[in-house]
């Protein structure tokens, strides 16, 4: 018989070990580096157990609104209203956590059911890839690297730098939790994002405004300090300041904010100018469908001066985003005031639009020279909260616009962002058959784009003619050139279109005057009744115009006769328009010249 003498000690001791070395591997397998506690009736609070730098938010847009408040040591630091994923995660969004003490922290959401798949789905990461995943993302218009955009806003430019500002969420691609973005540039084409430059607060979402470069100190904050004036948008719309001494990198709210109240549901995008011949800033707000002025010697104080609106221009919905700019009249000396005055509902074609006029100004009331006229900047659908640089070089007028339309812009079928600037516009007046009108040229830094041209000889259209490839490896990034003098054409037409049989439509009608673009067949139209449209430009009769197109992912811009009409639309195509059909009817005209740029 053969004894075994088993040390149990040692074997109890091993078995501990392993049993410890199981639990200790599984349980870091298995504990998530948050926490969630439900506390009913659709609220629940996550603790963070880890301490990464930024908290993934995933993201439904059919979803309702959460409220989610972020907690520091059970004081509210922040307040988002995001859409949370309850059935479906479309895509993710970051939420920095890099300045917050992790420890301390909870998020506390609310209006989110228990079962909603968002408490399993909410993730840990150091960095967000921002790498671009939408076919219809434009390359040579500045959109945000993830999120919402759209106005314009606080563009300012100094010591050789153009500072672009917008209406942003960081926290989805639909309107909400609107903080300024930003972003700079040295020759208005290649953008450098920047960290968000002015966030929400107690007085509640930073709306549209402007900034300027206060080069004599009035406010105190420092000369040459940039300084901001923005709508706080709680109870309700007030106006606040904030400042910059170090170039536009950071800002620090006025404590003596807000800086002007008002009882007016609508009191919003102040756009504030230097008005030199009585050393006075002047402020113009939009409030409801009127333009007020206000004056300051400080930027703090401000003074009521005049209001304009009644009986001019369209009233079909609330005035937004004015701006007000002294400009010259090509071909003399003498220079004019422009209101510009963004519109939304009212545009001509159905949404939002920017109507403008001309006239005097005496730092105290605006005069239209035009009262029974109604003045649009573009004549397509999507050119919007049109603003001007301020502090702008060579004295110059340069404006950009949001791209996109109030009536579809949430809807547009992009995910990863939404919305684009336009290409920057140089503003004059030109007078035109004894008609003062406001031309809006391409900025001449456009000009770095072009790559190699392709140049198509002259050619007649005798009802039809054919281009069968617009350039070699088209990726729907070129501008067109073309001059097109007419016979004794009633009808001049060109269609842009590719492969797929997706086209716009472009037809100038000699008889009635005016040049229409028809995009509607020009690629995905589905995603609102809205957008499939002909719009149209009320050119008058020529035998000869001259029209520059610009076409990138997503976007057409025509500028005919060097700006003078201009029409901008939206068009989401599968693949790229690379050929082109040219028609006429009830006679024939030649085009003398036609180069496409590769861009």
């Amino acid at each position: 018989m053969k004894i075994v003498y088993i040390d149990l000690a040692k074997g109890f001791r091993n078995l501990a070990i392993a049993v410890l070395t199981l639990v200790t591997t599984s349980c870091q397998a298995t504990i998530p580096p948050f926490v969630v506690r439900h506390l009913g009736n659709d609220h629940g609070i996550v603790q963070l157990k880890t301490n990464n730098k930024l908290l993934l938010l995933p993201i439904e847009e059919s979803a309702p609104e959460a409220r989610v408040n972020v907690m520091q040591n059970q004081k509210n630091v922040s307040t988002l209203h995001v859409r949370l994923a309850v059935n479906n995660i479309d895509y993710y969004v970051p939420f920095d956590l890099s300045n917050l003490d992790i420890p301390a922290l909870a998020i506390n959401v609310q209006n989110v059911p228990d079962s909603a798949l968002c408490w399993r789905s909410f993730e840990l990461a150091d960095e967000f890839d921002t790498q671009n995943r939408e076919s219809h993302r434009p390359v040579y218009h500045f959109t945000p690297p993830y999120g919402w955009m759209n106005d314009p806003n606080g563009m300012v430019y100094k010591d050789g730098t153009y500072h672009l500002f917008y209406q942003y969420n960081p926290y989805g691609s639909m309107w909400g939790n609107m903080h300024w973005g930003h972003a700079t540039s040295q020759d208005l084409v290649s953008w450098q994002h920047q960290p968000v430059a002015i966030s929400p607060d107690d007085l509640g979402a930073i709306f549209s405004g402007s900034c300027v470069v206060d080069k004599n100190n009035t406010a105190g904050f420092g000369k040459d300090a940039i300084v901001a004036l923005y709508t706080s948008a709680g109870e309700r719309q007030t106006q606040s300041l904030a400042y910059s001494i170090d170039n536009g990198k950071s800002f620090s709210k006025y404590e003596g904010n807000p800086v002007l109240t008002s009882e007016a549901p609508d009191f919003r995008d102040p756009k504030v100018i230097w008005y030199e011949p009585t050393e006075t800033w002047i402020m113009i707000l939009a409030v409801g469908q009127e333009m007020q002025f206000f004056s300051s010697a400080n930027l703090k104080d401000w003074t009521y001066e005049s209001s304009f609106g009644e009986g001019h221009g369209a009233h079909g919905g609330v005035w937004e985003c004015p701006d007000l700019i002294e400009v010259h009249i090509e071909g003399s000396n003498n220079k004019e005031w422009v209101l510009l005055c963004n519109i939304n509902p009212g545009g001509p074609f159905g949404g939002s639009a920017t109507q403008y006029f001309i006239g005097d100004f005496n730092g105290k009331v605006f005069n239209n020279h035009s009262p029974e006229l109604t003045k649009w900047m573009d004549y397509g659908k999507d050119h919007y909260a049109t603003v001007t640089w301020s502090n702008a070089p060579d004295n110059r007028h340069i404006a950009i616009a949001w791209m996109s339309n109030w009536q579809y812009a949430n809807q547009v079928p992009t995910k990863q962002f939404r919305s684009a600037n336009s290409i920057p516009r140089d503003l004059s007046l030109v007078n035109k058959e004894g008609n003062l009108i406001l031309k809006s040229t391409p900025s001449p830094e456009l000009e770095i784009l072009r790559g190699e041209a392709s140049n198509k000889r002259s050619f007649t259209v005798n009802k039809d003619y054919n281009i069968d490839k617009l350039l070699d490896n088209n990726k729907g990034l070129y501008e067109i050139v073309m001059t097109i003098k007419n016979k004794d054409a009633e009808f001049i037409g060109f269609r842009l279109f590719n492969s797929q049989g997706e086209e716009v439509d472009f037809c100038y009608n000699l008889i009635e005057g005016n040049f229409s673009m028809n995009r509607a067949n020009s690629g995905d139209v589905s995603f609102s009744k809205e957008f499939p449209i002909t719009t149209i430009a009320p050119i008058g009769k020529t035998d000869e115009i001259t029209l520059r197109i610009f076409a990138d992912k997503s976007s057409l811009e025509l500028f005919m006769n060097d700006g003078e009409y201009v029409m901008t639309n939206l068009v989401f195509p599968s693949t790229p328009y690379n050929r082109a059909n040219f028609y006429s009817k009830g006679g024939n005209y030649e085009v003398t010249s036609f180069d496409v740029y590769s861009l």
